[in-house]
Protein backbone atom coordinates (compact mmCIF):
# COMPACT_ATOMS: atom_id res chain seq x y z
CA UNK A 1 0.00 0.00 0.00
CA UNK A 2 1.32 3.36 -0.50
CA UNK A 3 2.79 5.38 2.02
CA UNK A 4 1.62 8.37 0.71
CA UNK A 5 -0.66 7.82 -2.22
CA UNK A 6 -2.47 11.62 -2.44
CA UNK A 7 0.94 12.67 -3.95
CA UNK A 8 1.89 10.49 -6.54
CA UNK A 9 4.09 11.28 -8.80
CA UNK A 10 7.53 13.26 -9.03
CA UNK A 11 6.21 16.78 -9.05
CA UNK A 12 4.31 16.00 -5.92
CA UNK A 13 6.53 14.75 -4.42
CA UNK A 14 8.89 16.59 -2.49
CA UNK A 15 12.45 16.24 -1.25
CA UNK A 16 11.11 15.98 2.88
CA UNK A 17 8.35 13.35 1.47
CA UNK A 18 11.03 10.80 0.39
CA UNK A 19 12.89 11.61 3.51
CA UNK A 20 10.03 10.66 5.62
CA UNK A 21 9.58 7.69 3.95
CA UNK A 22 12.95 6.81 4.33
CA UNK A 23 12.44 7.36 8.43
CA UNK A 24 9.08 4.98 8.63
CA UNK A 25 11.43 2.64 6.64
CA UNK A 26 14.29 2.91 9.19
CA UNK A 27 11.69 2.63 12.37
CA UNK A 28 10.23 -0.59 10.80
CA UNK A 29 13.33 -2.21 9.49
CA UNK A 30 16.60 -0.81 10.48
CA UNK A 31 18.78 1.32 8.13
CA UNK A 32 19.34 -1.53 5.42
CA UNK A 33 15.54 -1.06 4.98
CA UNK A 34 15.82 2.46 3.31
CA UNK A 35 16.36 1.18 -0.35
CA UNK A 36 14.94 3.30 -3.25
CA UNK A 37 12.74 0.83 -5.35
CA UNK A 38 10.88 -0.65 -2.02
CA UNK A 39 10.23 2.82 -1.07
CA UNK A 40 9.10 3.85 -4.32
CA UNK A 41 6.69 1.52 -4.77
CA UNK A 42 5.59 2.28 -1.13
CA UNK A 43 5.22 5.72 -2.43
CA UNK A 44 3.91 4.43 -5.33
CA UNK A 45 6.09 6.56 -7.70
CA UNK A 46 9.05 5.35 -10.05
CA UNK A 47 12.34 5.47 -9.45
CA UNK A 48 12.13 8.86 -11.67
CA UNK A 49 10.66 10.60 -8.65
CA UNK A 50 13.34 9.52 -6.58
CA UNK A 51 16.35 10.65 -8.72
CA UNK A 52 14.48 14.03 -9.25
CA UNK A 53 15.48 15.05 -5.67
CA UNK A 54 18.21 12.94 -5.20
CA UNK A 55 21.49 11.85 -6.53
CA UNK A 56 22.47 8.37 -4.49
CA UNK A 57 20.71 6.60 -1.71
CA UNK A 58 23.67 8.28 0.31
CA UNK A 59 22.06 11.69 -0.07
CA UNK A 60 18.18 10.58 0.66
CA UNK A 61 20.01 8.95 4.48
CA UNK A 62 21.74 11.99 4.78
CA UNK A 63 18.43 13.96 4.11
CA UNK A 64 16.33 11.32 6.71
CA UNK A 65 19.17 11.98 9.26
CA UNK A 66 19.08 16.12 8.77
CA UNK A 67 14.90 15.97 9.03
CA UNK A 68 15.09 13.45 12.26
CA UNK A 69 17.62 15.88 13.92
CA UNK A 70 15.25 18.71 13.06
CA UNK A 71 12.00 17.51 14.28
CA UNK A 72 13.18 15.41 17.42
CA UNK A 73 15.41 17.21 19.12
CA UNK A 74 15.62 20.71 17.57
CA UNK A 75 12.23 21.52 17.17
CA UNK A 76 11.51 20.04 20.69
CA UNK A 77 14.05 22.67 22.23
CA UNK A 78 12.66 25.46 20.09
CA UNK A 79 9.35 24.47 21.26
CA UNK A 80 10.19 24.70 25.22
CA UNK A 81 12.32 27.69 25.04
CA UNK A 82 9.68 30.06 25.96
CA UNK A 83 8.76 28.53 28.75
CA UNK A 84 10.16 30.52 31.97
CA UNK A 85 9.61 27.68 34.57
CA UNK A 86 12.50 25.17 34.42
CA UNK A 87 10.25 22.66 36.39
CA UNK A 88 7.76 23.15 33.65
CA UNK A 89 10.13 23.29 31.26
CA UNK A 90 11.42 19.39 32.33
CA UNK A 91 8.14 18.03 32.83
CA UNK A 92 7.50 19.45 28.96
CA UNK A 93 10.14 18.08 27.79
CA UNK A 94 9.59 14.27 28.85
CA UNK A 95 6.04 14.87 27.60
CA UNK A 96 7.37 15.27 24.51
CA UNK A 97 9.56 12.56 24.66
CA UNK A 98 7.23 10.11 25.82
CA UNK A 99 4.66 11.14 23.48
CA UNK A 100 5.28 8.84 20.31
CA UNK A 101 5.95 5.21 20.12
CA UNK A 102 6.98 5.83 16.18
CA UNK A 103 9.64 8.06 17.27
CA UNK A 104 10.72 6.10 20.17
CA UNK A 105 11.28 2.93 17.79
CA UNK A 106 12.95 5.30 15.13
CA UNK A 107 15.78 6.66 18.06
CA UNK A 108 16.04 3.06 18.53
CA UNK A 109 16.75 1.86 14.86
CA UNK A 110 19.38 4.92 14.35
CA UNK A 111 21.38 3.90 17.93
CA UNK A 112 21.27 0.42 16.16
CA UNK A 113 22.58 1.64 13.22
CA UNK A 114 24.73 3.78 14.74
CA UNK A 115 28.15 1.97 13.15
CA UNK A 116 27.30 3.70 10.21
CA UNK A 117 30.04 6.53 10.03
CA UNK A 118 26.90 8.91 8.85
CA UNK A 119 24.27 7.69 11.10
CA UNK A 120 26.32 7.51 14.13
CA UNK A 121 27.60 11.19 13.67
CA UNK A 122 24.02 12.49 13.83
CA UNK A 123 23.31 9.96 17.06
CA UNK A 124 26.03 11.36 18.77
CA UNK A 125 24.90 14.84 17.99
CA UNK A 126 21.81 14.27 18.97
CA UNK A 127 22.85 12.86 22.22
CA UNK A 128 24.89 15.36 23.02
CA UNK A 129 22.66 18.55 22.07
CA UNK A 130 19.67 16.67 23.92
CA UNK A 131 21.95 15.77 27.51
CA UNK A 132 23.59 19.25 27.38
CA UNK A 133 20.23 20.81 27.11
CA UNK A 134 18.67 18.46 29.83
CA UNK A 135 21.65 19.80 31.93
CA UNK A 136 20.99 23.58 31.53
CA UNK A 137 17.18 22.88 32.38
CA UNK A 138 18.67 21.20 35.58
CA UNK A 139 21.18 23.92 36.63
CA UNK A 140 18.24 26.64 36.37
CA UNK A 141 16.72 24.37 39.19
CA UNK A 142 19.47 25.64 40.87
CA UNK A 143 21.69 22.72 40.84
CA UNK A 144 25.56 22.95 40.54
CA UNK A 145 27.55 21.57 37.48
CA UNK A 146 27.96 18.09 39.22
CA UNK A 147 24.77 17.61 39.93
CA UNK A 148 22.99 19.01 37.11
CA UNK A 149 25.06 16.45 35.17
CA UNK A 150 23.79 13.60 37.46
CA UNK A 151 20.37 14.17 37.30
CA UNK A 152 20.05 15.08 33.01
CA UNK A 153 22.27 11.87 32.43
CA UNK A 154 19.83 10.23 35.22
CA UNK A 155 16.66 11.27 33.47
CA UNK A 156 17.92 10.92 29.64
CA UNK A 157 18.73 7.32 30.71
CA UNK A 158 15.19 6.89 31.75
CA UNK A 159 14.52 8.13 28.30
CA UNK A 160 16.10 5.30 26.32
CA UNK A 161 15.15 2.78 28.74
CA UNK A 162 11.38 4.00 28.51
CA UNK A 163 11.79 2.97 24.31
CA UNK A 164 13.10 -0.47 25.13
CA UNK A 165 10.80 -1.24 27.12
CA UNK A 166 8.14 -0.22 25.03
CA UNK A 167 9.42 -2.02 21.97
CA UNK A 168 10.80 -5.47 23.96
CA UNK A 169 7.99 -5.72 26.49
CA UNK A 170 5.22 -3.81 24.96
CA UNK A 171 2.43 -5.74 26.73
CA UNK A 172 4.30 -4.37 30.33
CA UNK A 173 4.50 -0.63 29.52
CA UNK A 174 1.61 1.25 30.97
CA UNK A 175 -1.11 2.87 29.01
CA UNK A 176 -4.31 5.00 29.54
CA UNK A 177 -4.52 5.92 33.58
CA UNK A 178 -1.63 3.73 33.95
CA UNK A 179 0.76 5.71 31.59
CA UNK A 180 -0.62 8.61 33.45
CA UNK A 181 0.36 7.24 37.05
CA UNK A 182 3.81 6.44 35.60
CA UNK A 183 4.27 9.78 34.36
CA UNK A 184 3.34 11.30 37.76
CA UNK A 185 5.79 8.98 39.00
CA UNK A 186 8.62 9.84 36.71
CA UNK A 187 8.34 13.63 37.34
CA UNK A 188 8.78 12.79 41.11
CA UNK A 189 11.33 11.32 40.68
CA UNK A 190 13.61 12.91 37.84
CA UNK A 191 12.86 16.31 38.72
CA UNK A 192 14.67 16.58 42.52
CA UNK A 193 13.44 18.65 45.18
CA UNK A 194 15.74 19.83 48.47
CA UNK A 195 17.64 22.81 49.49
CA UNK A 196 19.63 23.37 46.27
CA UNK A 197 16.24 23.95 44.23
CA UNK A 198 14.28 26.89 45.05
CA UNK A 199 10.89 26.49 47.06
CA UNK A 200 8.20 25.73 45.02
CA UNK A 201 5.22 24.46 47.42
CA UNK A 202 2.45 26.04 44.92
CA UNK A 203 3.75 24.02 41.57
CA UNK A 204 1.94 21.95 39.83
CA UNK A 205 2.15 18.58 38.43
CA UNK A 206 1.91 18.44 34.67
CA UNK A 207 -1.61 17.65 34.34
CA UNK A 208 -2.37 20.25 36.94
CA UNK A 209 -2.46 18.42 39.90
CA UNK A 210 -0.05 19.19 43.24
CA UNK A 211 2.80 18.06 43.26
CA UNK A 212 3.85 15.84 46.16
CA UNK A 213 6.91 14.51 47.63
CA UNK A 214 7.99 11.00 46.57
CA UNK A 215 10.41 8.61 48.41
CA UNK A 216 12.44 7.97 45.49
CA UNK A 217 13.28 11.70 44.95
CA UNK A 218 17.35 11.72 46.42
CA UNK A 219 18.54 14.64 48.65
CA UNK A 220 20.58 17.24 46.27
CA UNK A 221 23.12 17.41 49.77
CA UNK A 222 24.65 13.87 47.98
CA UNK A 223 22.89 12.93 44.43
CA UNK A 224 22.52 9.54 43.68
CA UNK A 225 24.76 8.31 47.25
CA UNK A 226 24.07 8.60 50.86
CA UNK A 227 21.58 11.03 52.25
CA UNK A 228 21.41 12.54 55.82
CA UNK A 229 19.77 9.53 57.05
CA UNK A 230 22.14 7.08 55.50
CA UNK A 231 25.01 7.82 57.97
Amino acid sequence: MPLNPSRPDKQSLSAEDWAEAALEAVASGGLEAVAVEPLARALGVTKGSFYWHFASREALVRAALELWERRETVDIIRGVEEIADPYEKIVKLFKRANSSYKAGRLYLAMAAASDDPQVGEVVRRVSTLRLTYLHECYRALGLDEHEAQLWSTFAYATFIGNQQVHRDAPDRFPEGASFSEYFKLMIRTLIPRGDGVKARDDAKDGDGAVREEHPSVVSLRSPLGKTGSDS
